[in-house]
């Protein structure tokens, strides 16, 4: 079973803010990338402290947070922000 990919609607709000280009990158990554690993493990970063349990994917100067369910298989995309503003 892949994984499915759930987007908040704050995370929208944050894509429809970018300019285009990056809108487009970020959808690619999130589109290909992602599914074609078995574990989105293997190209994010687990976070810590405050933010203990999300997952962070690098995609250029932005970052994408989520929170990944085994049970469900499916990848929660809480934020998507520029590197300097995203764990605010």
């Amino acid at each position: 079973m892949a994984w499915r990919i759930e987007i908040s609607e704050a995370a929208v709000r944050d894509l429809k803010s970018f300019d285009p280009l990056i809108r487009k990158r970020i959808d690619k990554f999130l589109s290909t990338r992602i599914p074609l690993f078995g574990d989105p493990r293997s190209l994010g970063t687990a976070l810590q402290g405050s933010m203990s349990g999300f997952w962070r994917y690098r995609v250029g100067d932005y970052r994408i947070l989520c929170r990944l369910v085994d049970e469900s298989q499916t990848i929660y995309v809480r934020r998507i922000a520029h590197r300097s503003q995203v764990y605010r």
